[in-house]
């Protein structure tokens, strides 16, 4: 009976010794699975920080880097009046790039306002929406470009009301009001890591990516379903005479002016915001519709890619394409800007290493404005070309 007992305890006495060792170890899994998962955590927490870093400094260099290059025309053509104005504004708020087209009817004062003023008032809004808690980049942008418009448009119609210096356009016997006169307004933005562009009327911007034309802009005409019920629904009415106008006068629904048809023709951009894709973007076209009623986007990027494939040759030895326009046709340029006159003429400069004028795509812009001359375009016709594809800095 004894050695029974003897060897019951012994049994429980070791089994309690097994539980020991089994909690032991257990405890000691536990601990070494933490410490992994621990481990696991911070380097996923260095990684990603070092990842954030990366891109920051990417981001940096982008903003830092040389302006894209660019080349401008515009030429009066077969007009009798000059009424477009093109604005290139490099840096215009930090690391990004202004460009606009404005074609203008019934005059040329308004397109000239937006041409003096329109990337001033887009700086103002952009900065002031930059401490502003929307995160999305693109609904800031869409906002900005919203506002600048409106303020735009309101300038235009306010300064034929208030008195200023004497009118040198042909509107001036019209004063104290002259409200017919209006502009058209495709506007690009480049950004290091975003093209932003802005549309009121029926000029176009066209991106050429991975060999493709890709419209950023659709054209506001009367007829177009969604604008002529709106058109509708404000009380207005689209008649057809010479093609779709509003109240048979004007061939657009958005403008900047035309105070005299408000609020039937607005103002309101439509805005895209898309990614920058490097080695994929290759340039950017604006213009007003006296190259897009003859010159097709397919074909104008064709015009633009070979330019920019065959570069001239350092020295000058190739004739500039203004060699046979007309001056009256080659210094057409109205919107004041030293930039876009030097590219009017054929002279802008052979930039190989900083941003800015750039000779080939000055050299596109001008051939494409030769195209469309030679396809009998009945209008002003402009044209700015930016070349997307980044450099390194030097």
């Amino acid at each position: 009976m004894a050695e029974i007992c003897c060897e019951v305890a012994a049994g429980s006495s070791s089994d309690r010794k097994g539980e020991c060792v089994g909690d032991a170890g257990s405890r000691a899994a536990r601990r070494r699975r933490m410490e992994i998962r621990r481990l696991r955590v911070v380097a996923e927490e260095a990684s990603a920080k070092r990842r954030r870093l990366l891109e920051g400094d990417e981001e940096e260099d982008a903003v830092r880097g040389p302006a894209p290059r660019y080349g401008v025309t515009s030429v009066c053509g077969r007009r009798r009046d000059m009424e477009d104005a093109v604005t290139a504004r490099p840096g215009f708020i930090h690391g990004h790039h202004f460009f606009g087209v404005f074609d203008g009817h019934g005059c040329s004062h308004v397109a000239t306002s937006c041409g003096v003023r329109m990337h001033e008032i887009v700086a103002e809004e952009a900065t002031a929406a930059a401490g502003s808690s929307v995160s999305d980049e693109a609904a800031r942008w869409k906002d900005v470009m919203e506002k600048s418009y409106a303020r735009m448009d309101a300038e235009a119609v306010g300064s034929r009301d208030t008195a200023g210096p004497a009118p040198t356009c042909r509107c001036e016997m019209q004063l104290p009001k002259c409200d017919h006169v209006g502009s058209t307004a495709v506007v690009a933005v480049v950004g290091p890591r975003h093209l932003v562009v802005a549309n009121c009327g029926d000029s176009r911007a066209v991106l050429c990516s991975g060999g493709a034309a890709i419209p950023l802009s659709a054209d506001h005409k009367p007829d177009r379903p969604d604008e002529l019920e709106r058109i509708h629904a404000a009380g207005g009415r689209v008649i057809f005479w010479d093609g779709a106008r509003v109240f048979g006068m004007l061939a657009m629904s958005r403008a900047i002016g035309d105070s005299y048809l408000k609020p039937f023709v607005i103002s309101d951009p439509e805005v895209r915001v898309v990614e920058r894709k490097d080695g994929e973007d290759e340039f950017l076209i604006l213009a007003s519709d006296g190259l897009w009623d003859v010159v097709s986007k397919e074909v104008a990027c064709k015009v633009v890619r070979a330019c920019l494939r065959h570069r001239a040759p350092r020295g000058g030895e190739r004739s500039s394409p203004t060699s046979s326009l007309s001056p009256r046709q080659s210094s057409g340029s109205s919107s004041g800007d030293e930039e876009a006159a030097g590219a009017s003429d054929g002279a802008a400069s052979d930039s190989d290493g900083e941003g800015g004028e750039d000779k080939a795509c000055a050299e596109a812009a001008i051939l494409l404005t030769k195209l469309a001359l030679a396809r009998q375009t009945a209008d002003n016709v402009s044209v700015v070309v930016v070349n997307l594809r980044r450099r390194p800095r030097s």
